[in-house]
């Protein structure tokens, strides 16, 4: 674990129970939006290389033109 994050619990633990439910839930939810982006991102590369590949081409045909 890092001292930065070492640190923020550090500091969540003083709070009361209830501020610390809520600081929890901001963390998890957080960390789920970021597997959510990344889950998206990945998915998202077969349809990029596509597009890609037809600007590829499309630049290719014109060219010759």
């Amino acid at each position: 674990m890092t001292k930065l994050l070492q640190r923020a619990i550090s500091e969540i633990q003083k709070l009361p129970e209830t501020e610390q439910d809520v600081m929890a839930s901001i963390i998890l939810d957080e960390i789920a939006d970021e597997e959510r982006w990344a889950e998206t991102f990945a998915r998202s590369q077969d349809k990029l290389s596509r597009m890609a590949d037809k600007v590829r081409e499309s630049n290719r045909l014109r060219s010759h033109d």
